[in-house]
């Protein structure tokens, strides 16, 4: 069986960029953050013993293969058609060693250094616009978004909509601009609530500061802010992961 028809039994499509939630105007980035999400729900370590799910991740490895490659994507864009003799669909490839190439593992050292590159930036500060705009100017959900966000992180997240308000960027929205003190007194305590129950998780795993561990650690902290963390891991090992281990094969005749 095809890739194609393997795509339609496994996915209920046999359009590859329909498998990993994209278009065909996508760029190489956007199709390898997609693959990443997507293959990440299936990965081999989350469902060791779902025998469809590890299929599904080879299958996803194939998609990648193929829309991350210019000639077997143009093929497809205009035939409709994979080249499955390729080397780029051996069977013989393991695709779990391939996908770890594309994405190894994001340590605490990873994290901080972004942190350091990305608070203050240029990136940082669109993303936080994006955010006001998006949560039409709420506060705890703009924290509980934003990356990198802590509770001392809050007045200068504020510094930076207030600016882009006075400058005529974005409208004044009442939930920000309107904000009661008593919501902000309960942001306030909840993060130091958190913030005291992620040490008292560090404390009971016995993880140091510098331990890669304490990446788990953070995943499994509180459940309100455990989806944008994890978000914010995937973007990250997406956005950042060592393209040079990613070494493709030889391309097949067209």
């Amino acid at each position: 069986m095809g890739l194609l028809e393997r795509c339609q039994e496994l996915f209920k499509t046999s359009n590859p960029y329909e498998v990993l939630g994209i278009n065909r105007e996508a760029t190489e980035a956007d199709i390898r953050r997609s693959y990443y999400k997507v293959s990440l729900k299936v990965h081999p370590d989350r469902a060791p013993e779902d025998q469809q799910a590890t299929e599904k991740f080879q299958v996803l490895g194939k998609v990648y293969a193929v829309l991350s490659d210019k000639e077997q994507r143009a093929v497809y864009d205009e035939q409709g058609t994979v080249d499955e003799e390729s080397d780029l669909l051996s069977k013989e490839r393991c695709w779990e060693d391939y996908w770890r190439l594309l994405f190894p593992k994001i340590t605490v050292k990873d994290i901080l250094e972004f942190e350091n590159k990305y608070k203050g930036s240029d990136e940082e500060r669109l993303d936080v616009i994006q955010l006001y705009v998006q949560h039409e100017g709420n506060m705890d959900s703009i924290t509980a978004s934003a990356m990198c966000c802590s509770q001392e992180d809050e007045p200068r997240l504020c510094s930076i909509i207030q600016a882009a308000i006075e400058s005529g960027e974005v409208a004044a929205l009442p939930a920000f601009t309107q904000e009661t003190d008593k919501k902000k007194r309960a942001r306030r305590k909840r993060a130091d609530r958190e913030r005291q129950e992620a040490e008292e998780m560090q404390k009971e795993m016995g993880l140091g500061e510098e331990d890669d561990s304490l990446v788990m650690m953070l995943k499994q902290k509180q459940k309100s802010r455990e989806q944008n963390f994890n978000g914010f891991l995937s973007d990250l090992e997406a956005k950042y992961a060592k393209k040079s281990g990613a070494k493709k094969g030889k391309r097949g005749k067209k």
